[in-house]
């Protein structure tokens, strides 16, 4: 039962792992005599798809128990969007994208979202395998996606949409596309607009969230115009290809931060405040 219900969600994704596999061969053959591009570190590489294989894994028992959740709030939604039409597809997919939107948001934003999805960031390379170097602990994207089955979309559809949105997304970690034709970048997330979301340099931080659509960065002001070409990575590089310290070291870092502080305030600062931030020094009193 398992067995077919995660082939069912994942069918897209299935569909697509030969196909990440040639391109990041021919990426690599492509990359061979290019200048100023990352190009591929080996070491760096198998990082990334160990943890596209370990994210695999560990979303199954996530997304089961998501299903079950989302069955229930479908089941009492008023109206149910048909998945036997062209528009209700077209529709999915937009909703998707835009819960896609805030979610990404949300993780570059606040720190404990972005204890998750810092792994995603920490190469210093940009190639088709950095996509696949995802996070093993995808929490906050369920609560994103709740109001969606509410809304009348059938959850087994929500999961293809955001399969097939992951797709898109892996097409625009590359530095072998420039700029497309301007109706393009203006509404697609493309590879340029992708490769600033990956810089670490001041002006490119925290921009440009979009999954297929670039409009919604566009709409709530964090869009950003590739002017060069960026300097990947974290602000702070991790120093390690330890897959626990990758995906999980930022929490730890979190709870060290968490039980040091004295004050409430401060403690829930260190969990929801955006990442980097520090409590305000206490005022010194004369002795």
């Amino acid at each position: 039962m398992l067995t077919s219900f995660w082939h069912q969600i994942n069918t897209p994704v299935l569909y697509a792992i030969p196909f990440f596999f040639l391109f990041i061969a021919v990426e690599v053959w492509t990359l061979r005599d290019r200048d100023h591009v990352t190009g591929y570190l080996a070491r760096d590489t198998r990082t990334s798809l160990a943890m596209g294989v370990g994210s695999l894994a560990s979303s199954l028992l996530l997304k089961i128990g998501v299903l079950l959740g989302f069955s229930y709030l479908w089941a009492v939604a008023p109206w149910h969007v048909p998945t036997d039409t062209w528009w209700g597809w077209a529709l999915l997919l937009v909703v998707v994208d835009l819960s896609l939107y805030f979610n990404h948001r949300f993780s570059h934003r606040v720190r404990i979202g972005w204890a998750a999805h810092r792994a995603h960031h920490s190469s210093e390379y940009f190639n088709f395998g950095t996509a696949l170097r995802q996070k093993w602990n995808p929490w906050s994207e369920a609560l994103f996606w709740s109001p969606l089955p509410l809304l009348g979309f059938a959850p087994w559809a929500i999961y293809i949409a955001l399969t097939l949105n992951l797709i898109y997304q892996f097409f625009t970690h590359t530095e072998t596309v420039g700029k497309l034709p301007r109706p393009i970048e203006y509404i697609f997330n493309t590879p340029s607009h992708h490769r600033v979301h990956h810089g670490s340099d001041p002006e490119y931080l925290d921009k440009n969230y979009g999954g297929i659509f670039i409009v919604w960065d566009r709409m709530f002001g964090t869009f950003q115009a590739e002017l060069h070409r960026p300097r990947y990575g974290l602000t702070t590089p991790v120093g390690t290809y330890n897959l626990l310290k990758l995906e999980y070291g930022e929490y730890v870092k979190i709870v060290r931060d968490v039980r040091g502080a004295d004050r409430l305030r401060d403690k829930l600062g260190y969990i929801f405040a955006p990442p980097g931030w520090q409590p305000a020094p206490r005022p010194v009193t004369a002795a």
